[in-house]
């Protein structure tokens, strides 16, 4: 890809700072500049950069053809709003908005003007997934735990949309199936929202995932195990790592990297067990996102996270959210 896109970020807060940092590294990337509600900060990261700190949105956006939005989530609706009008293209952290009707709105936009929403579910883009690539993952029963220590940064939203979304977002792509019924419970432990959450999905094809979120573990952990016909699958998102058990195919010849664990009798036939170390990916999660959005604009092609899927993971996120409501409060 020669080509160069002109992009900005608004909101240089924590995460906003890396996407900078990001950009300013990135070939396909002309970075231009930065906005911020504070200016202070807004100058300060600009100078880091060696770019422009503009004082309004309006301005940032008459010079690029692509934005970054990393606002606190209240945010996200606006400014992304302004960019699509403005007939930019957007990349939107997780979760695209507060509310369906906004997410609907944002990408019934950029369908209208032929413009692109990427979300920042970033956890797509983490080594351990890039690695089940040669895999035809086809899940049945899924489990994850993404547990973080207490960070009063995060507590502005419930832990269904600061944590368990991730693994929400992952499960829908890697499920494809309609969502059928969900069941939840959760606890407001330090805040006034939930801070410890666990659903259960079921979806049509017969899978079912239960998802678990914290943000007042001792220890971080972010797994997830998946069971599927003659495999089970182990990621390590912390580490960036996957194990995967299989059943070796009728015709299929053991890899040098692989291990044979044993045999089993099924019928008349015997299988292979055998454990696979996909090889780990260096990449940096981030960079990786943001290249995927560039790359999707000079292609014209679908994100690998459009805006339609995070529309779906904030739908689940909300339905898990209401039911933990319900429950404890019994009204909607």
């Amino acid at each position: 890809m020669d080509k160069k896109i002109n992009v900005g970020v608004v909101g240089v807060g924590h995460l906003g700072a890396l996407h900078a940092k990001m950009y300013s590294g990135i070939k396909t990337a002309n970075f231009v500049g930065v906005y911020d509600v504070d200016a202070d900060r807004c100058r300060e990261i600009a100078k880091q950069y060696g770019v422009t700190a503009y004082s309004t949105i309006g301005e940032l956006l008459s010079r690029v053809d692509a934005l970054s939005i990393a606002t606190v989530t209240t945010h996200h609706y606006v400014v992304a709003k302004e960019a699509l009008q403005a007939g930019k293209h957007v990349l939107i952290e997780k979760p695209i908005t507060t509310t369906i009707a906004q997410a609907e709105e944002l990408n019934a936009i950029a369908r209208e003007k032929g413009l692109l929403i990427q979300v920042g579910h970033i956890e797509r883009f983490n080594a351990a997934i890039l690695s089940l690539e040669q895999y035809q993952l086809a899940p049945m029963f899924i489990e994850s735990h993404r547990l973080a220590q207490f960070n009063p940064r995060g507590t502005d939203v419930a832990v269904v949309l600061d944590l368990m979304i991730h693994d929400i977002d992952i499960i829908l792509s890697l499920v494809n199936s309609p969502v059928t019924s969900i069941d939840a419970n959760g606890v407001s432990v330090v805040s006034d929202s939930a801070d410890i959450a666990n659903a259960r999905l079921q979806f049509a094809n017969g899978c079912v995932a239960n998802v678990t979120a914290s943000r007042i573990s001792q220890k971080k952990m972010r797994k997830m195990r998946m069971f599927q016909s003659n495999a089970y699958i182990s990621i390590d998102f912390l580490k960036g790592q996957s194990e995967v058990f299989r059943i070796l195919g009728a015709n299929e010849k053991k890899a040098f990297s692989t291990l044979m664990l044993g045999e089993i009798e099924r019928g008349k036939k015997k299988r292979t067990i055998i454990y696979e170390n996909p090889k780990q990916k260096d990449v940096n999660a981030l960079q990786c996102e943001l290249e995927s959005f560039l790359n999707a604009i000079v292609t014209k092609t679908r994100p690998i996270v459009s805006g339609e899927d995070g529309q779906h993971a904030l739908a689940v996120a909300q339905e898990i959210m209401t039911k933990i409501q319900v429950l404890h409060y019994g009204e909607e």
